[in-house]
C-alpha cells in the first residue's frame, strides 16, 4: 500500500502524456449502412448583409417542416473487409469517398472517438461514437477556432424532413436568381425535381455551389451540401402565382445573405471569358514562383519554351478547383501532347510559405497531377492580383489563361461550372477549341 501514491501518480501523467485518439483493437468500428447527420447552424436569425444591416424580405418567414439551423447530409459506410472501411459522402448525384479515418479510444474522455478527415480542405470531424449514435464537431482550423456542432444517426437515409406535403408547383428548370449581398452578384439555379425531392445547383460567374441536395414541402424549399469544404444550406419560399422565390443562403455559420429568384429558361451570366483579360501596357503573363521543393520557376524556362501553355489560377482548398483539376488530370491522361504544358498557380490560406507548401504538395501527391504547382501567395484576392498584375483582377478561383507557343496570351476562361451543371458539357467542347488553338492546329 505505500506505493499507491506513486501508482496513481504513475497513471495520471501516463493520461496526461497520452490524451489523444489510440487504436482500440477491440472496437469493432461503425455500422454499415446509412447514416443521416445535420451540422447545428445557430438558430435561424433575422438575414443580414454584409455590412450588418438587416434584410427585411425574409421576417416572418416560417419554415415548420425543420429544425431551426440544422444543415443536414447523408452519409454511407461501406466495409471494403471484416477491418476495413470507408465513408461515402451523398450529395445528389455525386458521391465522396473518405478513406482518412481514425476511430478509437480518446484517453482524454474514456469514450470511443471517431475522426474523418478531409486533409486536401484540412478540415475534419471529431465525434465520440456511442450505440449507433455520433457526435462532436466539424473543425475548420485554417479559420481559428471555427467549428460547428455535429450529430449522426445511423439508419436514417432522409435529408430534411419524413414529412410529405404536396409541392405547389414544379420547379424543374432555370430560374433566374439575385444573390441580395452587400455587392449583389446574379446566379442561375438550375433544379430537377421528382414528387417532393430536388436536387441541382447554382451557377454564378465565379463558379457553381456544386450539387445541392433536398426537398420541397408545399410552397417551401430546402437544400444543402456538405463534401469538407462547403456547408452550404438553402430555405425559400415560393410563389407559384408569379413563379418567384425568396429565401436565404448560409455558409456555414460565417455567412448569410437573401436570394430572390423568376422562373427563366433563358437565363443567362456574363461569358466567362470576357470576364478576366490584360491591363493595358502588358502583353504576356509572367512570374517567378516556387515550386513544392523550393525551385523558381518562370515561363522564361526552358521546359516552356517554344510549347502552348495552360495556367491554371487556384488554391488547393476550393472545390470548385478541384473539379477542374480532375478534369484537368483526366484530359491530359487521355491527350498525350508533348508540346502543351499546364503550370498551375496556387493562391493559398496559409501565409507561411512551409504551411502553405506543404498543403500543395499534399494536393499534388494525394491527386497524383502530372503537372507543376507553384506557390504564388495567399488566397486574398487583391492580394493575388498584385502577383499578377498584368491582369485586370483575380476575379475567381479558378481562373484559366490560355497561351500559345509565341506567348501570346489567347483566352482567360474565369471560374468553372463543373459537372454539377448543365454547362460543363459547352465547357468540355469550349477547352478542346481552346487547346487546339494555342497548339496551332
Amino acid at each position: 500500500m505505500k506505493n499507491t501514491p506513486f501508482l496513481i501518480l504513475a497513471i495520471l501523467v501516463c493520461i496526461m502524456l497520452n490524451s489523444c485518439i489510440t487504436v482500440d483493437t477491440g472496437f469493432e468500428g461503425l455500422p454499415p449502412g446509412k447514416w443521416r447527420a445535420v451540422l447545428k447552424l445557430d438558430n435561424r436569425p433575422s438575414i443580414v448583409n454584409k455590412k450588418g444591416a438587416p434584410l427585411p424580405e425574409l421576417m416572418g418567414l416560417e419554415f415548420e417542416e425543420t429544425t431551426d439551423g440544422e444543415l443536414p447530409f447523408t452519409f454511407e459506410v461501406i466495409h471494403d473487409t471484416e477491418t476495413e472501411f470507408h465513408i461515402e459522402i451523398i450529395n445528389g448525384d455525386e458521391r465522396i469517398r473518405v478513406d482518412d479515418i481514425t476511430i478509437g479510444l480518446d484517453r482524454a474522455t474514456a469514450k470511443d472517438t471517431v475522426v474523418i478527415n478531409f486533409p486536401l480542405y484540412e478540415s475534419y470531424i471529431k465525434a465520440i461514437f456511442e450505440e449507433r449514435v455520433m457526435e462532436g464537431v466539424w473543425v475548420v482550423p485554417s479559420r481559428g477556432s471555427y467549428q460547428i456542432p455535429f450529430i449522426a444517426k445511423h439508419g436514417a437515409d432522409h435529408r430534411f424532413t419524413t414529412i410529405r406535403k404536396k409541392p405547389v408547383m414544379d420547379i424543374s428548370g432555370k430560374w433566374e436568381v439575385t444573390f441580395l449581398d452587400e455587392d449583389p452578384y446574379k446566379g442561375i439555379g438550375e433544379f430537377k425535381q421528382k414528387d417532393n425531392i430536388l436536387t441541382g445547383t447554382f451557377m454564378t460567374e465565379t463558379g457553381d455551389y456544386r450539387f445541392l441536395e433536398g426537398e420541397i414541402q408545399e410552397n417551401k424549399v430546402y437544400l444543402s451540401v456538405f463534401d469538407g469544404a462547403h456547408a452550404f444550406l438553402y430555405e425559400a419560399k415560393i410563389n407559384a402565382t408569379d413563379s418567384t422565390m425568396i429565401g436565404s443562403f448560409r455558409s456555414g455559420k460565417h455567412y448569410k445573405t437573401v436570394w430572390e429568384a423568376k422562373k427563366n429558361e433563358n437565363a443567362t451570366l456574363t461569358n466567362p471569358n470576357d470576364l478576366t483579360f490584360l491591363n493595358e501596357g502588358y502583353d504576356k503573363i509572367e512570374f517567378n514562383f516556387p515550386n513544392t521543393e523550393g525551385k523558381m520557376v518562370s515561363l522564361n524556362d526552358e521546359k516552356y519554351q517554344g510549347k502552348a501553355k495552360i495556367i491554371q489560377i487556384f488554391g488547393t482548398w476550393c472545390p470548385n478547383c478541384r473539379d477542374e483539376t480532375n478534369f484537368l488530370k483526366e484530359y491530359l491522361n487521355k491527350n498525350k501532347h508533348t508540346d502543351l504544358e499546364v503550370i498551375a498557380l496556387a493562391f493559398e490560406k496559409h501565409r507561411a510559405l512551409e504551411k502553405a507548401t506543404a498543403s500543395v504538395k499534399r494536393y499534388k501527391d494525394k491527386l497524383n497531377l502530372p503537372y507543376d504547382i507553384l506557390i504564388a501567395g495567399y488566397s486574398d484576392k487583391k492580394e493575388a492580383a498584385q502577383s499578377l498584375p498584368m491582369l485586370n483582377h483575380i476575379l475567381s478561383y479558378p481562373t484559366m489563361i490560355f497561351i500559345d507557343k509565341n506567348d501570346k496570351v489567347t483566352k482567360i476562361h474565369t471560374g468553372f461550372n463543373g459537372p454539377a451543371t448543365s454547362e460543363f458539357d459547352n465547357f468540355k467542347k469550349e477547352f478542346e477549341a481552346n487547346v487546339q488553338e494555342v497548339l496551332g492546329n
